[in-house]
């Protein structure tokens, strides 16, 4: 049995320099699409991941809250009349705010949204706070997120500064991560050190007291059914107010983002023009490689071989320079999305779904760039080599 020669391998590897060049190029363009997309979605998965984190099967908010962006009020009432319906197993009121914090180092003042609840209520049950229940029930303390911004200072258990130029000390960090929402990070205290903060405040100012809630999450009993109970309390509580499932309330908050922003417009139009960078990288190195080995295709041609031997031979050297220059793409943007991630506090997620939609592109980008520099193969003439 014959082996074939692997003639799309040698003409990809004979020069090693490049080679490297040509991975190189698929690389970077590799690098632009991973990066681009990254931020398109980091930044629309960072505005529901504090929503993905509450401890709730359906929320009540007020009926014209849009976003979370939003600040307006419900009565607390309603959740008292909420969880007194067949089905609701408990409810738990959410206050937030937006609250000057001191950096403890600079002593520049940034803005960080306040996170406040009954610390018995498991509102945001994450190991990190659950661990700091007894610190944070103690007055003017309060814990920060950990991916915060580096704007935020210091985050040392005892660290004492200022928040709504008040006195605070930290008693711990959680990890959650900003939004827009958010600016640079998050603080979780008590409701009660809530009212302390901003119950007397300026005449300027939204003063805060524990009747009007930002968000409200049920917790369904076992066996309960969460549209049917929705449809209910919608047609028996007050219209001042909107119930929501936790699913339907996130997606709200995405079309929110998606529809009012320009966010998604922006990162697609950087992702597409990233491969067609990479269209243009990939199809100059073909070509390149082409116009140097033109003469051994004309006599291919002679010896018999037809057009479309040719064209594997070029497609085949696209393909494994696609996939050849996705791996080191691949490895630089994973690291990227780290630092990134760590520097911003957004959410910067290498998924699967993602990797292989990227794997896909890169390979379509290197075939089209095949396809393109495939006619000059198709077009040389043996004749021009042996002068008949």
């Amino acid at each position: 049995m014959k082996m074939r020669t692997p003639l799309a391998w040698f003409n990809l590897t004979h020069k090693r320099q490049r080679l490297l060049t040509a991975l190189a190029g698929v690389a970077f363009a590799v690098v632009l699409m991973f990066i681009f997309k990254g931020f398109e979605n980091a930044l629309y998965d960072s505005q529901v991941q504090l929503l993905k984190a509450l401890n709730g099967d359906i929320i009540i908010v007020n009926r014209i809250k849009t976003s979370m962006f939003i600040p307006e009020k419900f009565a607390r009432r309603r959740l008292y009349q909420a969880e007194a319906f067949e089905g609701v197993d408990a409810a738990y009121p959410l206050y937030t705010t937006t609250a000057d914090w001191k950096n403890p180092d600079t002593k520049k003042i940034r803005p960080l949204r306040v996170l406040a609840f009954n610390l018995s209520d498991p509102v945001l049950p994450l190991p990190e706070i659950l661990a700091k229940r007894s610190a944070l029930q103690m007055p003017r303390t309060a814990m920060v997120d950990s991916k915060s911004r580096s704007e935020v200072g210091s985050l040392a258990i005892g660290t004492v500064t200022e928040v709504a130029k008040q006195e605070v000390r930290l008693v711990g960090t959680f990890p959650l991560g900003t939004d827009f929402t958010s600016g640079n990070g998050n603080v979780v205290m008590s409701d009660q050190n809530f009212v302390r903060y901003f119950s007397n405040l300026g005449p300027d100012d939204d003063e805060r007291n524990l009747n009007t809630v930002d968000i409200g999450l049920l917790k369904l009993a076992p066996g309960a059914n969460a549209s049917a109970l929705i449809q209910t309390l919608t047609q028996r509580l007050p219209i001042d107010i909107l119930i929501y499932s936790k699913e339907d309330f996130i997606n709200k908050e995405l079309a929110y983002w998606k529809e009012n922003t320009n966010i998604g417009f922006v990162f697609s139009l950087l992702t597409v023009m990233s491969f067609f960078v990479g269209v243009i990288i990939v199809y100059q190195i073909l070509y390149t490689d082409v116009a140097e080995h033109w003469a051994e295709y004309a006599t291919l041609k002679a010896m018999g071989y037809s057009n479309f031997f040719l064209l594997t031979v070029v497609i085949q050297q696209a393909v494994f320079m696609g996939l050849l220059g996705f791996l080191p793409g691949f490895l630089i943007s994973f690291g990227l999305y780290r630092v990134t991630a760590d520097a911003t506090g957004l959410l910067m997620q290498m998924t699967t779904l993602r990797a292989l939609n990227t794997l896909v592109a890169t390979v379509i980008m290197c075939l089209i760039s095949g396809a393109i520099a495939v006619r000059k193969v198709q077009s040389t003439d043996p004749a021009e080599v042996f002068g008949t």
